[in-house]
């Protein structure tokens, strides 16, 4: 019997932040499913070039198809994101999957999803200044007020963790994927995982 779902990934980050999220399926409001996530020896600009040729391995022995990565670093961010992922999602199209897979450009990068306000957001950096850790970005110029989030998520995700003097590592991304609150990430990259992975999986 098939497997549910294959997914194409960028790094080690992208793949444990993934795995958090996908075992969170009633958080997520999706049945439990059975995946299998590949990460790109070549990163975001391998995912761009030849995702199609990699995906195409799993497409018969699973039902749907995943692709996530991140415009920033890709070699395409001049390319408008909506763009970048209709041509993608039309190589993956003609290499085996049809309409079973979908394309999703994070924008600018992965990191735009670690500053959702929930306070477990804190909890896994070990965040534990007096200052919440948004308002200690603001004085450190690495969050305009009145945003939902910094301009630079992943300068800003390193600037927290280098003050910390901790090393930016897959478990902390797990950490974020299992604990985040879902609800509080109105990035629409985020969104439109939600609601590609609820079309095939709704709960049974």
């Amino acid at each position: 019997m098939p497997a549910d779902l294959a997914v194409l990934l960028p790094d080690k980050n992208f793949e444990y932040g993934m795995r958090g999220l996908l075992n969170r399926p009633n958080a997520i409001g999706i049945r439990e499913i059975q995946f299998s996530i590949q990460v790109h020896p070549k990163r975001d600009p391998g995912c761009v070039k030849t995702a199609q040729d990699i995906l195409r391995l799993f497409c018969r022995d699973h039902q749907h198809g995943l692709l996530m990565f991140d415009k920033e670093g890709s070699g395409r961010e001049n390319t408008p994101t909506n763009e970048l992922a209709a041509e993608l999602r039309e190589r993956l199209a003609a290499n085996g999957w049809g309409t079973r897979a979908e394309v999703i450009v994070l924008d600018p990068e992965l990191e735009v999803w670690v500053f959702a306000s929930s306070i477990q957001v804190e909890r896994c950096l070990g965040w534990v200044k007096s200052l919440r850790l948004r308002d200690w970005l603001q004085t450190e110029g690495l969050w305009d007020a009145g945003h939902r989030k910094p301009s630079r998520p992943k300068e800003a995700l390193e600037r927290a963790l280098r003050d910390l003097r901790r090393p930016r590592s897959s478990s902390l991304y797990e950490c974020l994927g299992r604990s985040v609150s879902i609800g509080d990430c109105v990035d629409p990259a985020f969104q439109k995982l939600r609601e590609t992975l609820q079309g095939w999986f709704p709960r049974l």
